[in-house]
Parts: C-alpha cells; structure tokens; sequence
C-alpha cells in the first residue's frame, strides 16, 4: 500500500487515546475506518461524527468484548460487509494492570492475556483471508517493556512479550500476501489510574534520551508508514520511545 484511499482499516480500541490518534492519522490519509470499541460509546461516536464530516460515511462503529472470543471473526465479517475489503488489521486495544508476584490472579491473567494476545491472534486469522485478497497489513501495538520487563507487571510484560512473538511469526505464516509488523511505544500516555506517581513519571523522563514524553501521533505516525511506505518490511518492532529502550535503568 502505497497510499491508503480507498483502502478499509479496523482499528481495536479506536474511540480514544492511541487509537484514537492512529484513527485520524489513517483517516487523513485516506483510509475507511471501523473503529471497535467495548465501553468508550461516548467518545467513539464524538469521533465518528468528527471524521465523517470530513469524508461522509467513512467510519463506522462496532462495539464488542475482545475476551469473547468467539465472537471476534464477527468483527472481520462486519467490516468486509460494511466497506466490501479489508486491507488492514491494528491491534491497539490493551489492558493494563499491575500484577505483582504473590498477588497475580487467574483473573487477572485472563484478562491480561486475552486482550494482548489471544484476542490479537485470533483476529489476525479471521483476517487473513480478507487481507490475502488485497495484499494487506497487520500492525500490532506492543510495548517497549516486551524486552525491559516493567517491575510488578509480570502477566502485562508477558503478554506484551508474547504479542511481539505472535508478530514475528504471523509475519512468517501470512507472507508473501501479508505483512505483519508491530509499534512499541515508550513514554507516550501516562496510563489511566495511579500506576505512576509524579516521581516516578520524572524519573522515567530523566532515563529517557530526549527527556520527554511522546504524543499518540508519535504512535500513529509509525503506524502510518507501515501500512504506506514499508513494502519490504515484514516481522519487524519499531520502537517509538525516546532513545528509552538504550537507556533503560
């Protein structure tokens, strides 16, 4: 894909924060949106309404539970009878919670895993068919702790993890058709909730290269260039974080 008119992409978690920036950079560039969310009505139709007056009837809206699994090829299927095509697959939606050794719960780690990786997985191969057919792409939206585990995110560092490895090898199982490839942010968002403390938000600055947070359109912009400018780049982790992952401490 050179250029994404005309081209139809879903986009996970699209009703705010990261997707929502990745949903507005796509869009300028052409692209039909679906824009999935679970809970986000509010902030998902603000945005559908923002993006259909710029081009009418170019994002729609599909609501869904990404742990009810068998209900994920129903995403697929509505989009391509929706837009008629599928060209590309981003899977933003994350959880994130902390799961400290002696206090991880199954729960927990159903959650964890099944927002970050199984739902992931199984969305990818209710696309493939449809993205064969135009020679799509897959970005998935990791995190730079996949490599430098975050301390007391045990099941989140290895879900992460995991969906850096799921990346590699759908790249391997979907080409010459597909190209899968994945975004690490760093610092972009602090997360919703009380994770991060003041203190601990500088100091994540001050082991940080540029010494700043990144925006969401840092995010979308590499998202972006995967779908448009990267024709020969399969299987491959851009870290977008701020120099952060060669100064980690």
């Amino acid at each position: 894909m050179d250029s994404l008119q005309g081209k139809v992409v879903l986009i996970t978690g699209g009703a705010r924060r990261v997707g929502a920036a990745i949903a507005r950079r796509l869009h300028k560039s052409g692209a039909n949106l679906m824009l999935h969310h679970r809970a986000s009505v509010a902030d998902a139709r603000k945005l559908q309404t923002e993006l259909n007056a710029a081009r009418t009837g170019s994002v729609s809206l599909l609501q869904g539970d990404l742990l009810d699994t068998a209900k994920l090829p129903h995403l697929i299927a509505h989009t391509v009878h929706t837009f008629g095509r599928l060209d590309a697959l981003i899977n933003n939606a994350s959880s994130f919670q902390a799961t400290p050794v002696g206090e991880i719960t199954e729960e927990a780690w159903h959650h964890l895993i099944g927002t970050n990786v199984k739902a992931p997985l199984f969305l990818a191969q209710a696309a493939a068919p449809h993205l064969r057919k135009t020679q799509g792409a897959i970005v998935n939206i990791t995190d730079i702790h996949a490599d430098l585990p975050l301390k007391n995110f045990v099941v989140y560092t290895l879900a992460k993890a995991a969906l850096e490895g799921l990346t590699k090898s759908l790249a391997r199982e979907l080409a010459p058709e597909v190209r899968v490839n994945a975004v690490a942010p760093g610092p972009i968002l602090w997360p919703d909730g009380n994770a991060f403390d003041e203190l601990a938000r500088q100091r994540i600055i001050s082991h940080t290269p540029l010494r700043r947070v990144g925006s969401p359109d840092d995010i979308a912009g590499a998202v972006n260039y995967l779908l448009t400018d990267a024709p020969f780049v399969t299987g491959h982790t851009i870290a977008v974080d701020g120099g952060r992952r060669i100064a980690i401490a």
